[in-house]
């Protein structure tokens, strides 16, 4: 594993997608060429009344310049802090950590399911899939959120070349409905020699594992905890294993296979 780095970046990009949706490019940061789709990054929000550091999963990396992009929803305190930088303001980031997605064969359809603040990692691991030869073609990515508003960076997506499904809970774009709704549609009948990547709400990851298990569809989820140190000391992010133990999400995961976690 990467040993990560703990450097002050600068904000150089910041982008307002809307509805408390941003996204922010930090640089230079020198490890930005070892993050990989998954892993996440651990941010020193500049204000005083912010002790611990903030998790938030890598979207993307230009690695020729040392760019790193965050997507972020403002939810909090700690958030909407984060909001408020402009550009040239500095910060500081550790990472890469946690461990990335295993990355599927070529000849495996990639099933990617993503719910609202879950998108970024999954954007990261298509745009990665694609760069190393996989066909977007065989690329189903399911986008679901409560509202079209919770649908971010949809041109960005189809830009990959990737099949985007999008469904939302009140239809006001895409399918109506629960986004595990068109996956398991799409399972049920083209299952085999598939591979599932999620990431999303409790609630969302906890049916796509139902559903992995349930039709012997391998893949891997992506996990949210709280995370105040983000390196395994403080065990605030600890989850059970369906094996017996615990697990902690900001080191051993957070990504893990599908039934691996009690959810």
């Amino acid at each position: 594993m990467t040993r990560p780095k703990c450097e002050t970046v600068r904000l150089i990009k910041r982008r307002d997608l809307k509805n408390d949706y941003f996204s922010f490019t930090f640089a230079p940061f020198s490890a930005a060429d070892k993050c990989r789709p998954g892993q996440f990054v651990h941010l020193k929000l500049p204000a005083g009344e912010v002790y611990f550091r903030r998790a938030f999963s890598v979207a993307s990396v230009e690695t020729s310049c040392g760019d790193l992009e965050l997507i972020v929803k403002v939810v909090g305190r700690g958030t909407r802090i984060l909001a408020a930088l402009r550009r040239g303001d500095a910060t500081n980031l550790l990472g890469p950590l946690g461990q990335p997605f295993k990355l599927p064969r070529r000849r495996e359809r990639v099933v990617i399911v993503a719910g609202g603040v879950g998108f970024p990692p999954l954007l990261f691991l298509a745009q990665k899939l694609i760069d190393r030869g996989h066909d977007p073609k065989h690329i189903l990515f399911f986008y679901g959120g409560r509202s079209r508003s919770d649908i971010i960076e949809r041109s960005r997506i189809k830009k990959l070349g990737v099949d985007l499904r999008i469904a939302t809970e009140d239809g006001t774009l895409g399918e109506q409905g629960l986004v595990t709704k068109p996956v398991k549609t799409f399972l049920q009948k083209y299952g085999d020699n598939c591979r599932i990547f999620a990431c999303g709400p409790e609630g969302m990851l906890k049916a796509v594992n139902e559903l992995g298990l349930a039709l012997h569809v391998p893949g891997q989820l992506s996990l949210e905890a709280p995370m105040p140190c983000g390196i395994g000391v403080c065990l605030g992010c600890v989850v059970p294993l369906t094996a017996g133990g615990h697990a902690r999400v900001c080191c051993d995961g957070p990504v893990f296979q599908i039934g691996e976690v009690a959810l």
